[in-house]
């Protein structure tokens, strides 16, 4: 499975963004020709794209976000990038199944993955639970909080410390429970105040807490918080290798006693987990 951990996004309008997102230390760049590409700037940021997927590629993989389905333009995105293989395609508004089965009929059988929003629309929140199974291609599942609070007349997506308020909340942890039940990577929204980067550290080690993981970004600079925050330390490392040690020791045991702690199966499991995390 592809490995997302910090996927920062770039207008595709600015090629000389896109260039110096590359040393940013991200895992994938999410080229933008959506929200963040005025529609007088579409057909430029088309071929700007294009160019950028025709160089030579690094590890940094390599998304594209088109417009959505619903529109009339994602198709002329398509027709634009897919020639010069993404790796992947960055779905928004996507509503389930359905979202899922057009977008692929459109890439037809290119090697590239699905990376879908799926908490934009209201009607998408009634189909959280049908990434599970849909398609081999869907690599991680994202939410936003911007576009639904517009859909359902929301004033605001936020409480005055920051916190979400309780429709977004609910919205973030759908997204956690199905990409977790689809297999897939559960990657959390923006933070979209990219100069506080301590309330991005504290919201970046809330995420890595819940289950998410990986993040989104919008500026560069956010990148080495989220990959610090999503990169287990060596003491976390250290206690998950003593768990799975122990119950490789012990095969046959249910519960085992580790440094005064019973620790069971799902010990074991969260203990795996951490060391995939760390690419042990």
């Amino acid at each position: 499975m592809m490995r997302l951990v910090s996927m920062l996004f770039v207008p595709g309008d600015r090629p000389e963004r896109m260039e110096k997102a590359l040393g940013s230390g991200a895992d994938a760049l999410i080229l933008d020709l959506e929200d963040s590409v005025s529609a007088a700037h579409k057909d430029m940021a088309r071929e700007a794209i294009a160019q950028f997927l025709d160089r030579a590629r690094t590890t940094v993989k390599l998304f594209v976000r088109i417009n959505p389905l619903q529109g009339d333009m994602a198709q002329d995105d398509l027709a634009a990038v897919m020639p010069h293989k993404p790796d992947g395609i960055c779905l928004p508004k996507a509503e389930g199944l359905a979202s899922i089965r057009e977008l692929e009929a459109l890439i037809g059988d290119a090697d590239c993955a699905v990376f879908p929003l799926v908490t934009e629309t209201p009607l998408a929140m009634f189909r959280l639970g049908e990434y599970a199974g849909a398609s081999p291609r869907i690599c991680g599942l994202t939410w936003g909080a911007e576009d639904l609070p517009a859909a359902i007349g929301a004033t605001r997506a936020r409480n005055e410390d920051g916190t979400f308020t309780p429709p977004l909340e609910l919205a973030r942890s759908m997204t956690l429970f199905a990409a977790h039940a689809a297999g897939v990577e559960a990657i959390e929204t923006i933070s979209p105040d990219f100069k506080d980067l301590d309330a991005l550290r504290r919201y970046a080690e809330r995420a890595a807490a819940d289950g998410f993981t990986g993040m989104m970004a919008i500026h560069p600079a956010q990148v080495p918080v989220i990959n610090a925050a999503f990169t287990p330390s060596p003491e976390v490392v250290a206690h998950a290798q003593a768990i799975v040690d122990a119950f490789a020791a012990s095969p046959d045991a249910g519960v085992l006693s580790i440094d005064g702690q019973m620790i069971d199966a799902p010990h074991l499991k969260q203990a795996q987990r951490t060391l995939a995390r760390a690419g042990l």
